[in-house]
């Protein structure tokens, strides 16, 4: 049986409370970060998610209206995201809409590291080539610098592509401009939350100074004294001596 005062009691639960506390924030220091997507936001800054049974929003721009759909995320093996998002070119009841694919990659800080995008216009396919961040010798830029120089350079190479299919549709011609109107609104509602540390489980008789508990000795079960065993001797010996034949008349 354990023998504790209150006041020791009460010490204890000090102790814990402050190594709980202590490890709490070793943890908050160390914990990688949550990367996600804020829909709601990137809805209202397109307009609201009021079309597609709630999957997309119009808007326009450029005179021209382009329809945007509710991003795809998956999880990277890294810790960060990739993210899917597409952009339609509104075009008319008589006509076909022309389509358009975003697709940037962040890390687990929240940095977006690579990105690339495609325009498809009546069966003809344009895609930029996959612009990563950082790529030159001895470039270190800041999480924005990063990300505006990734969406220029994406921009640029897309609209390149375009001019050589000699396109003249004004919706059309403005489209890698609706294609960075939805990379900068993208960017912004980019998330980084820290992951909650895992409970700590704490011994209070392991901590530093705790105090040991006594042992009762009249709990001492009685199977725990000495029993004397069974004694074995050999044979012959001083105790006992050894049988001596009998002699022969």
């Amino acid at each position: 049986m354990f023998h504790l005062t209150y006041k020791h009691a009460a010490n204890h639960i000090v102790m814990i409370l402050k190594s709980l506390l202590i490890s709490s924030f070793l943890f908050a220091g160390i914990a990688l970060g949550q990367v996600s997507v804020n829909e709601a936001e990137l809805g209202k800054s397109l307009g609201g998610w009021k079309q597609r049974a709630g999957r997309a929003a119009e808007y326009p721009l450029s005179g021209t209206t382009y329809r945007t759909y509710r991003p795809e995320v998956t999880p990277t093996p890294d810790g960060g995201i990739f993210i899917s998002l597409r952009i339609d070119h509104v075009r008319g009841w008589l006509s076909s809409d022309d389509h358009a694919m975003l697709e940037i990659t962040v890390d687990e800080k929240g940095t977006i590291i690579s990105a690339q995008s495609s325009i498809a216009i009546q069966g003809r396919s344009v895609t930029s080539d996959l612009i990563r961040s950082g790529t030159d010798a001895g470039q270190e830029l800041a999480g924005v610098d990063r990300a505006v120089q990734v969406g220029t350079d994406l921009i640029a190479d897309i609209s390149a592509k375009m001019l050589r299919e000699k396109i003249v549709e004004a919706g059309r011609v403005s489209f890698p401009a609706a294609l960075r109107h939805n990379y900068n609104l993208l960017f912004q509602a980019i998330r980084t939350e820290p992951v909650p540390p895992k409970p700590i489980i704490v011994n209070p008789l392991n901590l530093p100074g705790a105090p040991q508990p006594k042992s009762d000795p009249k709990a001492e079960p009685a199977a725990s004294k000495k029993s004397k065993g069974l004694e074995i001797r050999s044979y012959g010996g001083p105790e006992k001596p050894e049988l001596t034949p009998a002699k022969k008349d």
